[in-house]
């Protein structure tokens, strides 16, 4: 039998005010695509954090391909072969694709070495990437592919993703899905952190529902219910929706036309 992957056990992160994960236990099998699933503040992130070295954790263990691991670092967890896309991407506008990607990896490699990596990672995986264009004229859902192939130049055994479609279009989220399904065909693992019970449904081979910074069930997302899954996730039954009916009222704004000059390269906030 293949020894797993990654493995946490029994880990326990505590803050002044707050015990973020506690006596949290989970393992994830060589190419299992797995959601860690959980309402916000339930200790996802915190957890995710601890097995990218980001944060330590007061008690517990990490065991990463049968051995345990002390992860004191992003960077060893990058040269063990962990790598994570957060929710908030980390790029420079003004950057091309290929500059942005280039300064997140070891620098033996050249700025044309990473161009051509990218044209390969973009055909291999349909990721449609233009290596010389400027972050700032790129869409949310291209922005977050640059993140993925650069966590992919690194090559990966794990690959976490913190809420990955909370600013995606449907469409965009598709790509996203047909991506990790491919990814996790060649053996990478995938922790996929979502609090989106129909995306963990269709795509994730297995679940871990955290509640309160405790585990309260790991199941095959595959053979529950939107309800059930809630369930655990926030342990009572989920609220009954009920439609009615809207009756507009009179309008209250009307606007025709309106232009709002900017001197700003990258647009205006409102």
């Amino acid at each position: 039998m293949l020894a797993p992957r990654l493995e946490i056990k029994h880990v326990t992160k505590r803050y002044p005010s707050v015990v973020a994960n506690d006596d949290v236990s989970l393992l994830v099998a060589p190419g299992e695509i797995h959601a860690v699933l959980g309402e916000n503040g339930a200790g996802k992130s915190t957890l995710m954090k601890i097995i990218y070295g980001a944060t330590q954790p007061d008690a517990g263990e990490v065991w990463f391909d049968g051995q345990r691991a002390h992860i004191k670092n992003p960077q060893e967890a990058r040269a063990r072969g962990i790598s994570m896309v957060f929710q908030h991407f980390s790029l420079f506008e003004t950057l091309t694709v290929a500059e942005n990607i280039w300064l997140g990896l070891d620098k033996s490699f050249s700025l044309t070495t990473v161009r051509e990596r990218i044209a390969q990672k973009a055909v291999e995986y349909g990721l449609e990437l233009e290596a010389d264009r400027p972050v700032h004229s790129l869409s949310i859902g291209e922005r977050q592919r640059v993140e993925i192939v650069r966590a992919l130049l690194t090559d990966p055994k794990v690959l976490i993703l913190d809420e990955p479609t909370s600013v995606l279009t449907p469409q965009a989220v598709e790509r996203l899905f047909a991506v990790l399904r491919k990814l996790a065909a060649t053996g990478c693992s995938i922790l996929y952190i979502s609090h989106k019970l129909d995306e963990i449904r269709s795509l994730c081979t297995a679940c871990t529902v955290l509640r309160g910074g405790k585990v309260t069930g790991i199941v095959d997302p595959r053979a529950e219910s939107n309800a059930s899954l809630s369930r655990l996730m926030i342990g009572a039954e989920p609220p009954t929706l009920v439609h009615r009916d809207v009756v507009l009222g009179d309008v209250a704004l009307t606007v025709r036309g309106l232009t709002l000059a900017s001197d700003q390269p990258f647009g205006t906030a409102l």
